[in-house]
């Protein structure tokens, strides 16, 4: 077990979190889908990949499909995304400080 400590702006208060990572997986994800409802926000994870089971065009024309394979479902409440958010933005913001920005590279 990992340890973390976490400090509470206004009481400076000293919170442990204790992280157990004995069950943890990891996946990796190129695609994502939301769902919302009015208490939670429905995150489905997975990846994108040229549909095995293609089926011929019709009229001949050649098409591409693509499979969205979810491999993973994360249910939040609005003000757990909302920090996870402005955790990713920041993380974003330092890659791109870092490295120049997302999508401007060739």
């Amino acid at each position: 077990m990992s340890q973390d400590t976490t400090t509470t702006a206004p009481e400076q208060q000293q919170i442990q979190v204790m992280l157990d990572e004995r069950e943890m997986r990891t996946m990796y994800a190129n695609a994502y889908r939301i769902h919302t409802a009015p208490e939670e926000i429905v995150l489905d994870l997975g990846f994108n990949m040229p549909n095995p089971n293609q089926q011929p065009a019709q009229g001949g024309q050649p098409s591409q499909q693509m499979l969205f394979k979810v491999t993973d479902r994360v249910i939040m409440s609005y003000g757990n995304a909302k920090r996870l958010t402005a955790s990713l933005q920041q993380l974003v913001k330092r890659f791109e400080q870092q490295f120049g920005e997302i999508g401007a590279r060739k």
